[in-house]
């Protein structure tokens, strides 16, 4: 159990580690940010364009396939890599569902796949290195947006009058269940081409973190954030499915929704986008935890208790590592399947008493 909570503790420290090298090697490369925001407006929008296999905005239609045009153009310019021929069938794919007026569920699906798959390949920045501070994000929405889109969210500031696309209504619950935190951060630095959305890219990363969290979370009531707080709270099972930072900001709420229900979504997505600095704390507490539990767990074998070593082990794993589990399944599951396999190989070792140096190795 020691063997397998310090392989835990590499894939941690690998998955921190290569950061900054995917970072350095974006800044080298075309960004494909703007595909992945084409294609987050496909997946949010199209349905206003077509429903039952019927155009209902000619405006809408004709832009839902000029971006889908887009989005296959941007890949092909991408540098060369052994995912981009399978990211240009997908994207041919979802033109021609654009093309022959596929129903909005399988629009959605398509470009939600190929923006995820987009990611993959290129990686780009998904979310803030910190918390955001929403206090920041509300004085910055009050002085940036608040004259367009209104003091409450709700498309009705004094210069939204005449503004043709009108601004987004924050408040729009069915809007804001498919729109990730990521997504309106790329938003708000890139702008919006066609509509009066300027770009903010003026303003820090910090600051247009600040400003996505704000944003994101006025559709949201308080009733369902106190809500969403006694389930954070309750228990490791929510913490576990919104680790850390990065799954917070990637994840759409209907996605969520996806995997523990449509309420609960919304209550944990209430409390999570206003108060971030929750799952910020788990993630760096948890690698903390860890590494306490580990020393003391090698600790208790050298001196011979290795009772007391497999329950500090144990709680290494568990406090530390299960609740960020699924986002290092996520980024190598080849090495959290050799992880698997060394969990049959260490407690065959245990079972026969093997000496503490094999054990810690």
């Amino acid at each position: 159990m020691l063997a397998l909570a310090r392989l835990f503790l590499a894939v941690a420290l690998l998955a921190v580690a290569n950061l900054p090298q995917a970072a350095r090697a974006r800044d080298a490369t075309p960004s494909p940010e703007v595909a992945w925001r084409l294609l987050d407006y496909i997946a949010v929008d199209y349905p206003g364009a077509v429903s039952k296999g019927r155009i209902i905005s000619e405006a809408e239609y004709a832009e839902m396939r000029e971006f889908s045009a887009s989005v296959r153009s941007r890949i092909g310019g991408l540098p060369a890599s052994s995912a981009k021929p399978q990211l240009l069938t997908e994207a041919n794919a979802l033109i021609a569902s654009v093309d022959q007026r596929a129903e909005p569920a399988d629009v959605a699906r398509q470009a939600r796949t190929l923006a995820t798959d987009l990611l993959k390949a290129y990686p780009v920045p998904l979310a803030p290195q910190q918390a955001p501070d929403l206090a920041r994000g509300a004085a910055l929405y009050a002085e940036q947006c608040a004259s367009c889109h209104g003091a409450g969210g709700k498309c009705d500031g004094p210069n939204a009058k005449g503004l043709e696309p009108p601004p987004i209504a924050f408040t729009d619950l069915a809007r804001a269940r498919e729109r990730s935190l990521f997504g309106l951060y790329q938003v708000i630095g890139q702008g919006l081409d066609g509509t009066a959305m300027a770009s903010f890219a003026h303003l820090s990363s910090e600051d247009r973190w600040a400003l996505a969290y704000y944003v994101g979370s006025l559709a949201y009531s308080r009733e369902a954030e106190r809500a969403g707080e006694q389930a954070w709270r309750a228990g490791p099972q929510m913490r576990g499915v919104v680790p850390d930072l990065q799954a917070l900001t990637q994840t759409t709420p209907a996605a969520l929704a996806a995997r523990v229900g449509e309420p609960q979504a919304n209550q944990l997505m209430a409390y999570l986008r206003r108060h971030p600095e929750a799952v910020a704390t788990q993630s760096a507490g948890g690698l903390d935890v860890a590494r306490q539990k580990l020393a003391q767990s090698l600790a208790a074998y050298r001196a011979g208790d290795r009772k007391r070593a497999e329950e500090l082990a144990l709680s290494a794993y568990l406090d530390g590592f299960e609740p960020v589990e699924p986002l290092l399944r996520a980024r190598d599951g080849a090495l959290m399947a050799k992880v698997e396999g060394a969990m049959g190989e260490l407690r065959a070792s245990l079972n026969r008493g093997a000496p503490p140096a094999e054990v810690a190795a």
